[in-house]
């Protein structure tokens, strides 16, 4: 039976493919990816050719590590939401302590 394609794990496949093909350190993304070096050199077979053509073709899209204003939007929001959780924690445990004398 075929096994059935995620396109968004294609997509990753083929960003890490850019990234080795572009520094030549297969070893190194294949760290950073979390991956066998064995595992990126098949996806290099299988994704090599369309992601050559991309790197040399500027009309076509080329797949970017670059975070969209969407993605910096939610993060910022993430942040900000972690942010105000901890400093409500903070002003929690300072009434706290204000009201319970400190015993050695």
């Amino acid at each position: 039976m075929a096994r059935k394609k995620i396109e968004a794990l294609e997509e990753v496949k083929k960003n890490y493919v850019r990234l080795a093909l572009e520094s030549g350190n297969y070893s190194s993304i294949s760290r950073q990816a979390g991956i066998d070096r064995k595992t990126l050199t098949n996806w290099i077979q299988e994704y090599g050719d369309e992601i050559r053509e991309r790197m040399e073709d500027p009309t076509k899209a080329i797949l970017t590590t670059e975070p969209t204003k969407e993605e910096l939007k939610a993060k910022y929001e993430q942040a900000m939401k972690l942010l105000g959780e901890k400093e409500l924690e903070v002003a929690m445990l300072r009434n706290l302590l204000k009201k319970t004398p400190y015993q050695p």
